[in-house]
């Protein structure tokens, strides 16, 4: 179905795609920290302000590194485990009632859906649209 160049290109998209959310909840805990520590709070993270941190880290990092195609394997795996974390720890619909269960239990699956997209991306691999680091002679 697809050509080597078409599951390039795909695979590109693959990854642009889903770093996309993770940039853009990235940035805005980095525009926004006390923002991001007050919704930790909220949501009952450990160490809220640690926690923000570490998210935005994560997000922002290893976001463009799946856009530029470095280390797709590990760090796809590592974002798939934090997606499900996160789903746990913000989107508890199971302790909620009403709308508000059925808005989070959306978000808890997504987180999921998006889960299984990033282990996907890590077993089929950058594609040959990536950034290639390579180790020095000797090393």
């Amino acid at each position: 179905m697809f050509t080597p160049a078409t599951r390039d290109a795909a695979l590109l998209f693959s990854r642009i795609a889903l770093s996309l959310l993770f940039l853009v909840m990235g940035w805005g805990k980095l525009s926004d920290y006390s923002g991001a520590v007050a919704y930790m709070a909220q949501t009952g993270a450990p160490l809220p302000a640690l926690s923000a941190l570490v998210a935005t880290g994560v997000e922002l990092g290893i976001g463009i590194a799946l856009v530029l195609g470095v280390f797709v394997e590990p760090l796809a795996l590592l974002l798939a485990v934090y997606t499900v974390a996160t789903g746990f720890i913000g989107h508890h619909f199971w302790t909620m009632e009403g709308m508000l269960r059925y808005d989070m239990m959306i978000h808890f699956y997504k987180n999921i859906g998006i889960a299984g997209g990033l282990v996907a991306l890590a077993v089929a691999g950058p594609g040959r649209f990536a950034l290639r680091l390579r180790r020095a002679p000797g090393a």
